[in-house]
């Protein structure tokens, strides 16, 4: 087992290495402001940092990735766990224990690179896997989820996701008011369930239908998201690819993202520092 970790790690890190080498001279080198929810903020993932504590970023999250491999002029993380689109502009209140300022107040004219990970609270998807996984514990066959879902003729999760669409404009089209000279980009999710039709239930109490059923929300999702960069002046970064193959059924070592029962250092359904590392090598990747 030791000799897989440091293997992994090995890996991790000469692909950073490659990615910085070619990514690092055509970034911005100007000031870098980070904005998004928990897949940003990357919680549990070690190490915590930043203020309010309980938003959960993590110093090895991928914009902390990004940051290590452009050394822009100035780095600020303003990402926070369950922050939705309405949070780029209102306080964000945690808990009613803390309080996270609007991250648009991170914002200022002179930024040179945004990056932005939004949408999946506003479409309720972590929600949606916590439901399958309820429902699913005790059948493990067929789509109980999906047909919980679609019992009244239609699906909410779908509406949901298409109505995200606008708001995901109005993030971009904020961000761009606000630092005009930016270079903009917009993280897509990535993988989190095996996509070759197989499941790993009780491991993850979750249908092989019901896998292909939330799949395809997340997938929704990106195309939402991708839309919405295309009309807004943003690159939209695809990390749900390179991730096919590292879902949370794969052992420890091998899985970019957690199960609802966690493997690795990171918050249950959210990507751990190997996830994000690959979400900050495909952002490289695009601003390359």
């Amino acid at each position: 087992m030791r000799v897989r970790f440091l293997s992994t790690a090995a890996l991790l890190a000469a692909s950073m290495l490659l990615v910085t080498g070619t990514a690092s001279a055509a970034a911005a080198t100007g000031p870098y402001v980070s904005l998004g929810d928990s897949y940003t903020a990357a919680p549990l993932v070690p190490s915590p940092t930043g203020n309010p504590i309980l938003c959960g970023r993590s110093t090895n999250n991928y914009p902390s990735d990004i940051a290590r491999a452009i050394s822009p002029a100035s780095f600020t993380d303003a990402s926070c766990s369950s922050a939705t689109t309405a949070d780029m502009t209102q306080p964000q209140n945690l808990y009613g224990l803390q309080t996270n300022p609007p991250q648009f107040n991170a914002l200022a004219s002179n930024d040179a690179l945004v990056t932005v990970g939004i949408g999946g609270n506003d479409a309720g998807l972590i929600g949606v896997a916590e439901t399958c996984a309820k429902l699913d514990a005790t059948t493990p066959f067929g789509t109980p989820c999906k047909n919980h879902y679609t019992a009244g003729g239609s699906d909410p999760n779908v509406a949901a996701i298409n109505a995200t669409g606008p708001k995901v404009a109005s993030v971009l089209q904020g961000i761009h008011s606000r630092a005009p000279s930016a270079k903009v980009l917009i993280v897509g999710y990535p993988d989190g369930l095996p996509t070759n039709g197989t499941a790993c239930w009780p491991f993850v109490p979750i249908t092989a239908g019901d896998i292909t059923y939330f799949n395809g929300l997340e997938q929704q999702l990106n195309q939402v998201i991708a839309t919405q960069a295309a009309n807004n002046n943003a690159t939209f970064v695809d990390t749900w690819n390179s991730s096919i193959g590292h879902d949370a059924c794969k052992p420890p070592g091998v899985a970019w993202v957690n199960g609802i029962v966690p493997t690795s250092a990171a918050f249950p359904l959210h990507p751990n520092q190997a996830g994000e590392a690959n979400m900050a090598r495909q952002s490289l990747i695009a601003l390359g």
